[in-house]
């Protein structure tokens, strides 16, 4: 499997993470994690704004695949595995690390690296270390 670089949507893409995040931060004072803003929503207690604005930032991030349809006439492209058992094992694993790690890869490696946090540094090389790693066993060494 060969993926196509795309330096220029990659660049636009970092650009809108960021500045999403700084936005958040700087018109309601929470950081853009996902799992944490997830959380807000389905919360049992939680105040009305928090989970307001928790669900209108991960509505946005579900209306970016249909406003690159509208904008570029084709959907992203995309590769999901057709593996579901490989998929839900996945998810498994990443929920856990995410509650595990007290945030996932937007909290800590977008918010908590510029902010200049030790536990989100640790936390973001962890993540890559154990996706460099996975992608070498899963290329190079059992073949998928």
């Amino acid at each position: 499997m060969e993926t196509e670089f795309t330096p220029w949507l990659s660049l636009g893409g970092g650009i809108m993470i960021g500045a999403s995040a700084v936005l958040l931060m700087a018109t309601n004072g929470r950081i853009a994690g996902i799992s944490g803003l997830t959380a807000k929503i389905f919360a049992r207690k939680s105040d009305g704004e928090a989970r307001g604005v928790s669900a209108l930032f991960v509505l946005g991030l579900l209306l970016a695949a249909p406003l690159w349809l509208l904008v570029s006439g084709g959907w992203p492209q995309q590769w999901v595995p057709t593996n579901t058992v490989l998929m839900a094992v996945a998810g498994l694993l990443v929920g856990f690390g995410a509650s595990y790690g007290s945030g996932c890869t937007s909290g800590h490696g977008v918010c908590g690296i510029s902010r200049g946090s030790a536990r989100s540094i640790v936390a973001t090389v962890t993540f890559m270390a154990t996706a460099f790693v996975t992608v070498f066993v899963t290329r190079h060494v059992i073949g998928g």
